[in-house]
């Protein structure tokens, strides 16, 4: 691995859209690449991870940031400088404390939100 890449469910249309977001106004022109967890060989614990929390893996393979960690370092990491802001108070105690609650309610409610698939809805 050469560069970052960021690890999301491939089968959430709520995942999705927020990636392709993620990667017109934060990480284009970074250098760091997006894919679904279904499509890499992950480890394990990392593909159990992956299930519940995007991840973003660093090029060297032994770091990993999941959740709210994960976006206050690409934040953090943008060519855009007006995200710098953003990901530094992410990473301050309270804003961490309350962004986690608020990426944890998100994730375990993603198949109420626009973009998730009808077999989430329907459970088919």
């Amino acid at each position: 691995m050469t560069a970052p890449v960021l690890v999301y469910d491939g089968e959430c249309g709520f995942c999705l859209s927020w990636v392709r977001a993620v990667e017109r106004r934060v990480t284009d022109g970074s250098g760091v690449r997006s894919a679904a967890w279904q499509e890499l060989d992950l480890a394990e614990p990392l593909r159990r991870r992956a299930r519940e929390e995007a991840l973003l893996l660093h090029p060297d393979g032994r770091r990993v940031w999941g959740g709210v960690d994960a976006a206050a370092v690409l934040l953090l990491n943008s060519t855009h400088p007006y995200w710098w802001p953003v990901g530094s108070l992410l990473r301050r105690p309270l804003a961490r404390l309350l962004g986690a609650a608020a990426y944890r309610w998100v994730a375990r409610n993603r198949s109420r939100l626009p973009g998730a698939p009808a077999r989430w809805t329907t459970g088919k």
